[in-house]
Parts: structure tokens; sequence; C-alpha cells
């Protein structure tokens, strides 16, 4: 007689599902399994909801756009209107008391720890969705589901979870629910304000959190971003990479998307004779690339007057001056309380340094000044080519001639 018991069988059926799920994995593929979902996330957020749907930086088929929709609603339970709109308002008022979650009006430690609710709190006012929430997808999905039920995506997502791993499956939920608080609305919108590398002296705090954006989807060059808002592409240097602009370009190659903007490039043709209105054109065009490049000049500048200081004996001078270095090249704006002071000190001994700071400031009212007539700009300009190359000043005379290159 046989002992085999349907009862005992359904029984350790259930218990070997229950502890296993249907998927019976080893532990790398859990993981292998939880980054890959993890990453599709990513891209659905910096693709579809920033770069797409907050910026206008692309188009997409509907397709992709109808998929990104989807597992956005299935992973984060995010309604895209409310997204982009806290979006666009950071943009808007950056960096002050009406940034919804700027670490220099919240703290740094405020955003890191409760990014998520700062978000939150935001995305439930009327007045926010109404001025900055448009042009979002409004069709009978939105209305009728990933809106009003946006929260029976993570729900069928822990349920799936659940029967593919069993109880480890509560884990990679988990994982997959924290994934974008932390990085998105904890480390992009806190450390990338907070701590990184600058390439242009955009007008707040961001920063390039690393130059290889892969972890958090190329949004870890936060401070190219925020320079080129309206970019698809967020890396600039040729060491940099997005691997966001990765997947859009293979989306663009099959036809389901359409890039409408990338960081324009500064163009040298020939050095004119004086700088005309297509001059002008360039350079405004192009003025955060011209002012990286004035920059680095700036920091040469300081370089070599190191070791000027340093070979002549004077080791208060080049102690003083190798303080305020990393500074220098900086807007007043970034700069720590008491180092602009410090900085004029250091000019007030060096008229060389305090002639680059300066024009750097009359160069940038070209496109500061807003009451004053094109051609009156462009007669400033040439004025400024003309005082950079009689100053004496081999960084001056060069930038001059560059800027006289430039072209649209």
């Amino acid at each position: 007689m046989s002992d085999f018991s349907f009862t005992g069988w359904l029984h350790d059926g259930l218990l070997s599902w229950a502890i296993n799920g249907l998927a019976d994995a080893a532990w790398w593929q859990i993981v292998a399994y939880t980054l890959i979902l993890t990453h599709i996330t990513i891209a659905s957020v910096t693709i579809f909801l920033h770069r797409s749907q907050a910026h206008r930086a692309l188009e997409l088929h509907a397709i992709p756009s109808h998929f990104f929709r989807f597992w956005l609603w299935l992973t984060t339970s995010t309604v895209t209107k409310q997204w982009v709109a806290v979006h666009r308002k950071h943009h808007a008022k950056c960096e002050t008391v009406e940034d919804p979650h700027s670490p220099v009006t919240h703290g740094i430690q405020t955003v890191l720890l409760r990014g998520r609710e700062l978000y939150r709190d935001e995305a439930l006012k009327e007045d926010t969705l109404k001025k900055y929430g448009h042009g979002t997808p409004d069709d009978w999905l939105e209305r009728n589901l990933y809106t009003p039920r946006n929260n029976w995506g993570p729900i069928v997502m822990l349920l799936i979870d659940l029967a593919l791993f069993g109880a480890i499956g509560i884990t990679v939920w988990a994982v997959q629910m924290v994934w974008i608080p932390i990085t998105a609305a904890g480390i992009i919108n806190g450390l990338g304000h907070y701590w990184g590398y600058r390439n242009f002296e955009a007008p707040d705090a961001s920063t390039n959190i690393s130059p290889w954006g892969i972890i958090i989807g190329g949004e870890e060059l936060h401070n190219n971003h925020h320079t080129y808002p309206t970019s698809a592409k967020l890396s600039v240097k040729s060491y940099e990479f997005d691997i966001g602009w990765g997947y859009i370009r293979a989306l663009e190659m099959m036809g389901l998307a359409k890039v409408r903007k990338t960081p324009p490039r500064l163009t040298l043709g020939d050095i004119k004779p004086v700088a005309d209105a297509k001059t002008l054109e360039a350079i405004v065009a192009n003025r955060y690339e011209l002012m990286a490049g004035y920059a680095r000049e700036v920091r040469r500048a300081c370089k070599v007057e190191l070791v000027r200081l340093k070979a002549s004996g004077q080791e208060a001078a080049a102690n003083q001056l190798k303080r305020v270095r990393p500074w220098v090249h900086r807007d007043a704006a970034q700069m720590p309380v008491g180092m602009e002071q410090q900085v004029q000190q250091v000019c007030d001994a060096n008229p060389q340094l305090s002639k680059l700071l300066a024009m750097r400031e009359e160069l940038r009212a070209l496109w500061t000044r807003t009451n004053v007539s094109a051609e009156q700009l462009v007669l400033d300009l040439q004025a400024w080519c003309q005082r950079a190359e009689a100053s004496g000043i081999a960084a001056l005379q060069e930038f001059s001639l560059k800027v006289r290159a430039a072209a649209v």
C-alpha cells in the first residue's frame, strides 16, 4: 500500500513555495533580479519623468512612454504630474526657501533622511501642481488607475516578489521600494547640492557627485544638468559617462525617441579682426563653457603666482594664496562664509589676479545686463577684447583671441 498522502504533499509543496517561491532561485539570482529591476526603475525615472516629462529634452514614442508609466506605477507609486511639478518648482526656486528639497535651506541631514517626506508634502500642494504640472499625461489610464490608485502598483509588485521568491521576496520588495527615495530624493537632491565637483558655475549649489553616471542612471552629473536643464544628455566632458544617454540613443536608433536638445558646444573658427554680433551670439549661447575656460585660466594664474611666491621666500603670502586658491575661480555666492574677504585680500596683493577677476565680471555682464541694446553689448565686447589684449597679461590676451574666434 502506498505511503503517498495528498495532504502531506500539498503541505510540503506549500511550505516549499512559501520558503523558496516558484522560481526556486539561488541567492545570486535573487540579487541579480533585484539589481536589474531597480535599475529599470532608475532608467524610467531619468528618461521618462526627468528628461522627457519635466524638461521636454526628448520626445518618447507611445511604447516606451506607456511602459515607463506602468513600471513606475508598479515599483514606486509615482504620479507623473506630481513628480514633474515638484521637480520643475525645484529648478524655478532653486536654493531658496521655496525650493522643495534644497540642502542649502533645509539642511543636508534633512534632505538625506527625510527627502521622501519633503517631496510628498510638496506634491500635495494644489498650487504647485497647477503651476508646474502642466503638459503631463491625462488619459484614461492616468485618470482611472495611475493617479487615483497609485498605491496598487507596489501591492501588485509585492505579490509578484512573494510568488517568485517566497519569504525573501519581502526583502526584495523592500529594496525596490526604498531605492528611489534613497537615490533620488536623498542622494541626488541632497549630495547633488552639497558635495562633489563642478564643471560650471551654475546659479545654484549643484554638483556632479561622480563623473560616471551608472548607478543612478546618469543623474550623478547634477551640476551639468542644472547648467543645461533642457539637455537630454547629462555628460559634457570626455571622461564623463551618462548611461541614461546610452539608453536614449538606443531608443532613438530604434525610432522610439527623438532628442530635442543636447548641451551646446563652443566652436572656434578664424580669429576675427573685431568681435561682432555673431561673436556676441556665440559667447552668450556658450557662456557656461566659456566661463569654465576662464576659470581654468584663473587657476593657472594662481598656480604660477604660488610658485613665484615660494621661490621668493614669501611663505605667508604663499600660504594665504594656497588657502583661497580652490575658491578664487568660484562665484562669491558659492564661497564659504568669510572666504570672499580672504580672496579680496589676496587680490589686493596681486594686481594681475585682481585684473583677471575684475574682467571676468565685466565679461559676465554681457549676458546679465538686460537693459542694454544688442548694439551696445557688441561695442562693450569689442572694448573688453581691446583691454584684455592691452593688459600685458598672457592669460587675458589668449582668452580674448579665443573670444574673437567664437562662432555660432
